[in-house]
């Protein structure tokens, strides 16, 4: 019997994917058959959530928080999240105009599908995150790639976003610090950036700011919700997620700008209606709660990067620029000859360590691997002496 023709809408056809997850699959097939592979390739971090954090969980199951919330959080979480700015960034926000989400992801899906339609322009860092540009295609909007650059420390230009910028421009998606690259956009460039926009008061920001707590050798986050005059069209993205070590708790917030939160707000209902309860009760643990285990698990990554750089640039044909956040490293491979892609195939199946190639994160990814050091000293070491031996074998080959 002949199968019926199924066909999807044609959005579905233009929607990518986060190949960090594509390469984690592999991994774990491979060492199921197996093979040693040493993990550098999923963003998460290799931390327990706090005790705390999961206590607070836990009492909230018991009391016998089970049901729906608000579908912006109940109101607890949102005061918490609100104090939490107030004390980290010194800007008073409205706790109505927090929505909690369901991980990062969502405010990205949001902010897109709000302003993304044919005609429309939607600019976005690249290399950066590949789900920026997955639903900037899917919602039918232009991708419009910000180029990030390696002389430039990752870190956007605001003389290059501004001239990017065209009477369709709807939107603009900034990340610092940034996942791939770890770079971090100083204070003297968004200022730059604030003052440009002036020119352009139809144009709305998302400005992701998942990792601004993962910062090094004393650099300061320049939030976007620390300039007043742009407050009115700032979407703000962030989370639990890598700070508290909470990947898997699905537990994201944003601050929208009053004129968009019942917009947003509707998409929530219509989307995933609530937050898990428990989740939220954790998320008002976290914040509210002893920061130190949070502290001690940057100052671990800290220590980390500075042995990824280091055993990275002793590698002939690689060199890497240091990050100032995250937990990233983005190294430059292009001397070697090697595409990127091909390299990551190669590492992961050859040498057993996964990595993920700079082009999964943008055409100008070409030339880069990202290094994840979400794992131990001495796992990274193990895993770049692999990559080492491995490119070795590849110039003799």
């Amino acid at each position: 019997m002949a199968m019926n023709a199924l066909k999807p809408a044609e959005a579905i056809g233009r929607i990518g994917t986060e190949s960090a997850f594509e390469v984690l699959a592999r991994a774990k097939a491979l060492e199921a058959a197996g093979k040693s592979v040493i993990n550098l390739g999923i963003g998460q971090p290799d931390f327990k959530t706090p005790d705390h954090i999961v206590e607070a969980a836990i009492k909230a199951l018991r009391d016998g928080h089970h049901g729906y919330t608000p579908a912006g959080g109940i109101a607890e979480l949102r005061e918490a999240v609100a104090a939490d700015l107030r004390r980290r960034l010194g800007v008073e926000v409205d706790p109505g105009l927090v929505l909690a989400v369901p991980g990062g992801k969502v405010t990205m899906f949001f902010a897109v599908l709000m302003f993304g339609e044919a005609g429309a322009e939607i600019m976005y860092p690249n290399p950066g995150f590949p789900i920026y540009e997955s639903v900037i295609g899917f919602s039918g909007a232009t991708p419009v790639p910000i180029p990030l650059l390696e002389e430039n420390g990752f870190a956007f230009s605001a003389e290059d976003v501004l001239a990017r910028i065209t009477p369709r421009t709807r939107l603009i998606i900034l990340n610092s610090p940034a996942n791939p690259t770890g770079g971090v956009t100083p204070r003297t460039e968004v200022d730059k950036l604030v003052a440009g926009l002036a020119r352009h008061p139809g144009v709305a920001i998302m400005s992701d700011e998942i990792y601004g707590q993962m910062l090094y050798d004393g650099r300061e986050h320049a939030s976007l919700l620390q300039y007043p005059e742009i407050r009115d069209r700032v979407i703000l993205l962030d989370g639990w997620s890598k700070t508290y070590a909470m990947t898997g708790w699905r537990l994201g917030y944003a601050v929208w700008p009053k004129q968009l939160i019942e917009g947003a707000t509707r998409l929530a209902i219509n989307c995933h209606s609530c937050v898990n309860a428990p989740a939220q009760f954790a998320g008002i643990a976290a914040l509210e709660g002893p920061q130190d285990r949070a502290r001690d698990m940057v100052a671990a990554f800290d220590a980390r990067r500075r042995v990824v750089v280091e055993e990275l640039n002793a590698i002939p044909g690689v060199s890497c620029v240091e990050p100032g956040g995250a937990f990233y490293a983005f190294p430059n491979i292009s001397k070697t000859g090697i595409p990127a892609k091909k390299m990551e195939t190669g590492l992961l199946e050859q040498a057993g360590v996964a990595t993920i190639a700079g082009t999964s994160f943008g055409q100008f990814g070409e030339g880069y691997l990202r290094i994840s050091y979400a794992n131990s000293i001495e796992n990274i070491r193990a895993a770049i002496d692999r990559i080492g031996a491995w490119l070795a074998e590849e110039e003799n080959a």
